[in-house]
């Protein structure tokens, strides 16, 4: 029927491959959630590791994991209560004075500016409480975020299953790995496919670790330095600084002029102190504290982390560019991985796998 069958096979895989990857979009917020337990199931894997190690031998793995689970959610309602309360107060505070505050910005008229700037000192300023006002886009985006992350049912269910799932992933997730290598890969190319899986572990399980690890150090410095120098809201605005530390690129940033618009409105006299130690901050988390925390697998180009941070925002919003790191990690270790596959069969001897 003239039908070339090698073109035909070709076709056909191609429009697979597009009906995969559609899939794959269609369902991406799903699909989202079940990669987040993942995390979250890596960031909890030493300490199950280590409740199995200092228990008896005839104790079950899953009652390490039980332990583990129970420990962690005793640690979860003791921040709620202490930390959350706190968070939660001055919150509802911030919101309440945030109209009036925005109104009057007297730290506005106490930033020094450049000689060839001050004459337009209250040009600048109202064109700040513009953008300001509850007719910008900064002022009803920071008092609706939290708003945002924590109302609505199918939020609160994500929250809900990511630990769940987490707990599934941890008690069976060596099974379900041998099931799909078994399944969906020949054997002559398992130990290739093997190699990638093991890479991909210890990558995603460092990642998220030293991630959490960068989130706890910039709650902790922020929360002291705000502190220290009288900084209101203080515990709030170090819990935004802890968060951006999720957010590759644009997420410490992000946090950094948040706490200085909030915090100068709110009448911080030390505003300009403060730039000049996030400055100093930035430069030994990212520089010195980061690296040492993660490995060069996990460090990429930062031009590719920027593409991968833009394409995760209109892919997915906040979520793909969460993801956007580990998933560019994670296809830098196939590609590494696959090459030297490659490299090495056109160099072994005829015969030989």
């Amino acid at each position: 029927m003239g039908v070339d069958l090698k073109a035909a096979r070709a076709a056909w895989t191609v429009f697979l491959l597009a009906l995969l990857v559609a899939a794959a979009y269609a369902i991406r917020e799903t699909l989202s959630v079940f990669v987040i337990a993942l995390l979250f199931a890596y960031l909890l894997m030493p300490l199950v590791g280590f409740v199995e190690r200092i228990t008896p031998p005839q104790v079950s793995p899953r009652i390490a994991l039980g332990i583990v689970y129970l420990a962690l959610i005793g640690v979860m309602v003791s921040l709620a209560v202490t930390l959350g309360s706190k968070l939660a107060e001055e919150a509802n505070n911030l919101a309440m004075r945030l109209p009036a505050l925005v109104q009057n910005p007297e730290w506005m008229q106490r930033v020094p500016l450049p000689a060839w700037l001050e004459p337009a000192r209250d040009e600048i300023i109202y064109r700040l409480q513009q953008q300001l006002s509850t007719n910008g886009e900064v002022l009803p985006f920071i008092k609706g975020l939290s708003g945002h992350i924590l109302s609505g049912a199918k939020y609160a269910l994500y929250m809900v299953l990511t630990p769940i799932l987490a707990f599934f992933f941890l008690k069976d997730g060596s099974a379900i790995r041998e099931d799909l290598v078994s399944a969906l890969v020949d054997e002559p190319r398992r130990p290739v496919v093997e190699n990638i899986l093991t890479d991909i572990n210890l990558l995603l399980g460092e990642y998220i670790r030293a991630l959490v690890l960068l989130s706890l150090a910039s709650f902790a410095a922020n929360g002291l330095f705000l502190s220290f120098t009288g900084a209101p809201y203080g515990a709030l605005l170090a819990g935004v600084a802890g968060l951006g530390e999720f957010i590759p690129v644009v997420g410490p940033v992000a946090a950094g002029l948040i706490i200085i618009v909030v915090s100068g409105l709110s009448g911080y006299g030390h505003v300009l102190l403060y730039m000049l130690f996030w400055v100093i901050f930035r430069l030994a988390q990212d520089y010195v504290l980061s690296p040492y925390l993660m490995s060069k697998g996990v460090q990429l180009n930062p031009m590719l982390v920027l593409f991968g941070v833009l394409a995760g925002d209109q892919i997915a919003g906040v979520v793909g560019i969460f993801l956007s790191v580990p998933v560019l990690a994670v296809l830098r270790v196939m590609f590494v991985r696959l090459r030297r596959a490659r490299s090495l069969d056109l160099v072994a001897p005829r015969g030989e796998v």
